[in-house]
């Protein structure tokens, strides 16, 4: 139908729907009719939380009641600054009203960043009225907008981390900037975006790539924290890759009032990270690094620097002082740097009687109690020159725990490779007799249940006699990395793997994530499809070799195959090692009287 007033009805309404959405955003702004609720991020490693979110929603029961509706319509109008600001305000204000002691997130568009009011809107002053420091903020920052001018944007997020702010990337893999924004600002934490983390359980490709995300965040102390955890199993594959902290409706969903976890999901993390910790693979460095800590005495950040001079000559092996904030360390203060800061003209009367806050490192190394020495060691040893020997500070529950020296990590991690190096297999460097034994011992006395793989090959001999031992123990070599790289590829680093001898492997599989069926086949066919570049290629072709039987009679043998017996260990159906060893034997027995690689239960 023609509208006679020259116009379309439909756009006359959207034009009038935009009109309110721009009125109602004004009264919201003018009324602060903002609702702040927190969404718990937890420590998966023991379940406490580690700090809230601070969500901004709009009006109940309007349109711009959700935050994706109420920012983009903020942004329309320039008017992006104001509501950020109301939200911020609206969420330190709720803060102090509960007593968070935590850390609190905060979400920061990177346009607003650079707004010369975000620094005048946001100063100490504030934190102060809400009993908050800067040291539990953290301006986390949506990686969905493209950042133009990141020499700008860099210089003034590096403004407020020299102030102990700290910073995170958040939905790290659903944004434009992606890598290049990581690597210019240098954060604290990463959040990974839910829908890398949606059905990783199911997903090996994901799975994958979170690995190589958990790996990074190793080598260069960044925090994981995982978004928009739904299910149990995408829970425990997070805690298997590694990922320490989480967030989602799974474990808390947000509320108006600052929750902790229930205490069935809290005992959920602890039993799972408590297999977990059981049943790390012997050849690894996985002690926990509490095990090598030492408590030393810590100081507050406001303690002036007459003070800290007073202690470092008391105690004349202390070689480093932790910097708290209540329990919560906060920086660190070497003696070498301490007394590198007075060595000037001026030094002493500049800084001797301000507080140690000024002078302390804002970014030393902390890890958690339970972090592998290994771990540790791989961050410890990748930081700049002049921090190589800075004192490792380790927490429990975020709070102050202790120190590890350096050269005290040193020596446990030597100490700990020459034990593995004399029970180890030389050919394979895998865990020999020794340790396997241990290893059975450990399941036979925790009774847990789980899967015991024997592994040996046929054929192998007359490989050995036609091509000779330097050959053989290439394929030994091949069968070793084979096993571990799908035990790896399928979550299961944290078993055991051990080389009995010659050709023969055992593995001890924990916490399937997979069926065994899926991971014994794809070892046979990661075998199988290798080992013929070990064969002559007309021995390839004809698919057989010929060697001499034991008596002395020339024969065909088979390329040569894999065989696997699975036994299924329930946590009562074996009563020693020789009972498990006697069960292992007729099952191989049983595997290599068939064609071919195959596995049997």
């Amino acid at each position: 139908m023609l509208n006679f007033f020259g116009s379309n009805p439909l756009q006359n309404s959207r034009i009038t729907r935009e009109e309110q959405l721009h009125s109602d955003l004004i009264k919201i702004i003018q009324d602060e009719s903002i609702e702040i609720v927190f969404q718990p991020i937890i420590n998966l490693l023991n379940g406490e939380v580690t700090g809230y979110e601070a969500l901004s929603r709009g009006p109940k029961g309007t349109d711009l009641e959700k935050p994706e509706m109420l920012f983009a319509t903020a942004r329309k109008y320039n008017l992006l600054f104001e509501i950020e600001f109301l939200c911020r305000r609206k969420a330190l204000e709720k803060a102090c009203q509960f007593g968070i002691k935590e850390l609190l997130f905060l979400n920061v568009d990177p346009n607003v960043v650079k707004d010369p009011r975000f620094k005048s809107g946001f100063t100490k002053e504030m934190l102060e009225i809400n009993n908050l420091k800067p040291s539990q903020l953290i301006f986390e920052i949506t990686e969905k907008t493209i950042v133009e001018d990141f020499v700008t944007f860099t210089n003034t997020l590096d403004n407020y981390a020299r102030q102990g702010y700290k910073i995170a990337i958040d939905d790290m893999g659903s944004g434009y900037s992606n890598l290049r924004m990581i690597a210019e600002t240098h954060p604290h934490f990463i959040k990974i975006d839910l829908e890398l983390v949606r059905n990783i359980d199911k997903d090996p490709l994901r799975k994958s790539l979170l690995k190589c995300i958990s790996d990074f965040s190793m080598d260069t102390s960044i925090k994981l924290i995982a978004e928009g955890i739904e299910t149990v199993d995408e829970l425990n594959t997070l805690m298997d890759i590694g990922i320490t902290l989480g967030q989602g409706f799974y474990l808390h969903k947000p509320s108006q009032v600052p929750a902790k976890l229930t205490a069935d999901m809290k005992n959920l993390i602890c039993r799972q990270q408590a297999i977990k910790g059981k049943h790390a693979m012997m050849s690894s460095l996985n002690i926990p690094v509490w095990e090598i800590m030492r408590f030393d005495i810590c100081i507050t950040e406001s303690m002036p620097n007459y003070k800290v001079n007073e202690v470092f000559q008391n105690n004349a092996n202390l070689q480093g002082i932790t910097v708290v904030d209540g329990a919560v360390p906060v920086g660190l203060i070497m003696r070498n740097k301490f007394y590198q800061r007075f060595a000037s003209q001026y030094g002493a009367a500049i800084y001797m009687k301000r507080p140690v806050s000024l002078v302390m490192d804002r970014h030393p190394l902390i890890v958690d109690c339970n972090a592998s020495i290994n771990s540790v060691s791989r961050l410890a040893l990748t930081r700049r020159e002049d921090n190589l020997y800075d004192y490792v500070i380790v927490t429990k529950n975020d709070n102050y725990a202790g120190i590890v020296t350096i050269n005290r990590l040193l020596e446990k991690i030597t100490e700990i490779e020459l034990n593995i190096a004399r029970n180890a297999n030389p050919l394979t460097g895998l865990p020999g007799n020794l340790c396997i034994e241990k290893e059975l011992e450990q399941v036979l006395n925790q009774q847990d249940q789980c899967y015991i793989l024997y592994f040996d090959l046929d054929n192998f001999k007359a490989y050995n006699d036609v091509y000779g031992f330097e050959n053989g123990d290439k394929i030994i070599q091949l069968t070793s990395r084979t096993i571990l790289e799908n035990m790896k590829r399928f979550s299961f680093k944290q078993s055991f793997l051990g080389h009995i001898g010659g050709d023969d492997f055992i593995a001890i599989i924990y916490g399937l994530n997979v069926s065994i069926n899926t991971l014994c086949q794809a070892i046979i066919d990661s075998f199988d499809l290798k080992v013929r570049h070990y064969y002559k290629d007309e021995d390839q072709k004809r698919g057989y070799i010929l060697a001499k039987n034991r008596k002395g009679k020339e024969e065909k043998y088979p390329i040569t195959t894999i065989s696997i017996g699975v036994l299924n260990y329930q946590g009562n159906n074996f009563k020693s090692i020789i009972e498990i060893g006697e069960a292992a034997s007729r099952l191989k027995k049983e595997c290599k009287a068939r064609l071919g690689s195959c596995y049997c239960y």
